[in-house]
Formats: C-alpha cells, structure tokens, sequence
C-alpha cells in the first residue's frame, strides 16, 4: 500500500484530524515505514498454523461476580473531604 498525500487527506478526514503543512511529510513517511512494517507480516508462511493456535479449549477463566462493600473504604475517603453527609460528598450547586 502506498501512502500518499491522497490517503492522508482521506485520513485526515476520517480521523477528524488536521495536519499542518510542514507536517506532512514527516507524517506520510511514518506512515510508510508503519505499512511497510506491517506487510512484512503477509511474507510469514502460516500454512501449517492453527486458527486458534492460542486459544484453550477450556475457554476462559471466569470468576465469581460478587459484589464488595466495606464501609471502612468510603469513610475513609469521606474524611478528606471538605463536607459529606449520609456516606456522600456535599458539592456546591453549579447549574442554576
């Protein structure tokens, strides 16, 4: 793949990104050693390979999902604050 000023515009447009003039260059050049890079990948023979070479058959270990409260944390946190009441921090109100 070649990276040239028409591709980076239609990145700069995707990416919502600008880049400025003296840049471009620079940036077009990164590009192509990252592609360059990255097609490397396409010389590898993975004939032989697997689909799912690093996947386990015993699929993934889950762990219970059990909920954790200890209040010594939140009245921890709480005593630095400036005000809290209830288990809550008191904020000054900022929409009228």
């Amino acid at each position: 793949m070649q990276v040239d000023d028409t591709l980076l515009n239609k990145l700069e447009k995707l990416s919502f990104l600008k880049i400025s003039e003296d840049k471009r260059k620079e940036v077009i050049s990164q590009l192509s050693e990252i592609v360059s890079f990255v097609d490397n990948l396409n010389e590898l023979n993975t004939d032989g390979v697997d689909d799912s070479f690093a996947m386990s058959d015993r699929g993934t270990y889950t762990r219970e999902d059990t909920p954790l409260c200890d209040k010594n944390i939140s009245e921890d946190i709480l005593k630095h604050a400036p005000q809290s009441d209830d288990g809550f921090f008191i904020v000054p109100k900022i929409i009228e």
